[in-house]
C-alpha cells in the first residue's frame, strides 16, 4: 500500500486556530493519526459487519480486515501474524501475560517471577496479585540513570522462574531498557519473557524484534491509533506457544484467549497505525529529536536535572526537574502554554512520587519537581522560549524567598 509521509497535508500536525495549549503529554496518550482515524471511521460506517459472521459477506469481508491487522501488526516486531491476540489495550494485555500464565505455574511448580521495580503498573499490580496467591516475586532495582542492569535481572533467575517482565521503555523517563542484551542472557532459561512494548511499539524496532521474547504488549492509543484496542504478540518457542488461560470466558475469540465480539473498526485503526509507524519511523524519530535538541537548547538556562540518562532516552520524552521549582507549580504555571505531566497518566489523580523515580534513588526535592513533556510527529511548532521563561520566573521567586 502507498502511505502519506508525515509532511503531507493529511497529516498537518495541531491546528494553528486551535485556542488549546500545545499538547505535550504523548506519552499519555497520542493523537489519532488523520489516515487512521478515516480508517476507523469507514469500519465503522461502511463496514460494519461483525468478523464472527460466516453467513455473509460483510462478516467476511470484516474477517478479511481483521486478518489483515493481524499481518500489520505482527510486521513490526517480526512476529507471527496467528501470534497476535487482540485486546482492549497494554494493560488487559498485561494481565493475561501475567496472570494467564499462573495455572501453568501452580501446575509445573515454577512459582517465582522477576520483574523491575519501575514497570508501569499494569504489570507491577497483577504480580502482586500473583504474589497474593503464593509466588514468589523477585524485583529488580534500575541504576539511578533509570535503567536495569540485564545481568541483576538474569543473576536472580532460578530453576523455578515462570516470567520474566522487564518494560521496552520507561512510561515516566522515557529511558530505554536494555531488552536485547536480556534477551541474550535469557537464550538457555526457560522462563517466559515478557515484554510490556506499550511505549515502544513502532517507535524502537530492532530490539522489539528479538526471537527470544516470547510475550509484548502493546496499545493503540500509544502509536497513534485509538483508544480501547491492543494486542499481546505471542512467539512460539520450540514450536509451542506460551501456555496462557483465559482470564474470561465466552465465546472463544482470539483462540479462546480473549472472548468477546472483535471491535473491527478499531483493529483496522491499530493495524494501519502499525504499518504507518514501520514505514515512517526514521522520519518521525528524527522529527521528534529535532523538538528535543530545541527543547534542551532552551531549558539550558534553567541548569535542568535530567530524570533518567539522556544518553539511553526515547527522542520524544524529556523527563527533568528545575532546582527550586516543585512539579504542580510548574504544570498551573504552563496550563495555558503546553499540556504536561509530572509522571504517569494512571497515577496522575495521586500526589504521592513517583515509583519509578524514587525506585532509582533520586533526592526527594528532584522527584518532587518531575516534569514529564512528551512529543510526537504531529506536534506542531512548540514555543520552548515560552515554556522556559515561564519556568525560570518560577525558579527566580524560589530563590528570592530563600
Amino acid at each position: 500500500m502507498t502511505v502519506a509521509t508525515p509532511t503531507d497535508n493529511s497529516v498537518s500536525g495541531r491546528d494553528p486556530d486551535d485556542p488549546r495549549p500545545i499538547y505535550l503529554d504523548c506519552n499519555a496518550t497520542t493523537p489519532v493519526d488523520p489516515r487512521v482515524c478515516d480508517e476507523v471511521l469507514k469500519w465503522t460506517a461502511q463496514e460494519f459487519g461483525n468478523a464472527g459472521s460466516r453467513t455473509h459477506t460483510y462478516g467476511q469481508t470484516a474477517k478479511e480486515r481483521v486478518k489483515r491487522s493481524r499481518e500489520e501488526v505482527a510486521a513490526v516486531v517480526d512476529a507471527q501474524p496467528d501470534g497476535v491476540i487482540f485486546t482492549s489495550g497494554a494493560t488487559e494485555s498485561n494481565n493475561l501475560a501475567v496472570l494467564g500464565l499462573e495455572q501453568h505455574g501452580a501446575e509445573t511448580g515454577k512459582r517465582h517471577v522477576v520483574c523491575s521495580q519501575i514497570e508501569h503498573k499494569a504489570i507491577l499490580e497483577p504480580i502482586a496479585v500473583l504474589e497474593q496467591r503464593g509466588f514468589e516475586v523477585t524485583r529488580v532495582a534500575p541504576t539511578a540513570g533509570g535503567w536495569v542492569d540485564p545481568a541483576e535481572v538474569a543473576a536472580v533467575i532460578r530453576p523455578d522462574t515462570l516470567l520474566v517482565s522487564v518494560m521496552a521503555v520507561n512510561n515516566e523517563t522515557g529511558v530505554i531498557q536494555q531488552i536485547e542484551k536480556l534477551g541474550e542472557l535469557l537464550s538457555d532459561c526457560e522462563a517466559f519473557f515478557h515484554v510490556d512494548a506499550a511505549q515502544a511499539f513502532g517507535k524502537l524496532i530492532d530490539p522489539l524484534r528479538n526471537k527470544r521474547i516470547d510475550m509484548l504488549s502493546i496499545s493503540g492509543h500509544k502509536v497513534f491509533a485509538p483508544k480501547g484496542v491492543g494486542a499481546l504478540i505471542t512467539r512460539r518457542r520450540r514450536f509451542k506457544r506460551p501456555p496462557l488461560r483465559p482470564l474470561t470466558f465466552g465465546g472463544g475469540q482470539e483462540r479462546g484467549l480473549r472472548p468477546g465480539t472483535l471491535p473491527v473498526a478499531l483493529i483496522a485503526g491499530l493495524g494501519l497505525a502499525s504499518t504507518l509507524a514501520l514505514a515512517e519511523h526514521n522520519e518521525r524519530a528524527s522529527q521528534c529529536g529535532r523538538l528535543r535538541a530545541d527543547a534542551l537548547a532552551a531549558l539550558e538556562p534553567l541548569r535542568i536535572v535530567m530524570n533518567g540518562d539522556p544518553t539511553r532516552t526515547v527522542p520524544h520524552t524529556l523527563n527533568f526537574s528545575v532546582p527550586g521549582v516543585d512539579s504542580e507549580a510548574a504544570i498551573v504555571a504552563l496550563k495555558d502554554v503546553a499540556a504536561i505531566s509530572n509522571g504517569s497518566a494512571c497515577t496522575s489523580q495521586s500526589y504521592e512520587p513517583s515509583h519509578v523515580l524514587v525506585a532509582a534513588g533520586l533526592p526527594e526535592s528532584q522527584i518532587a519537581g518531575a516534569l514529564r513533556m512528551s512529543w510526537s510527529y504531529l506536534t506542531g511548532e512548540v514555543d520552548w522560549t515560552l515554556i522556559s521563561s515561564r519556568l525560570g520566573k518560577l525558579q527566580n521567586l524560589s530563590l528570592a524567598a530563600t
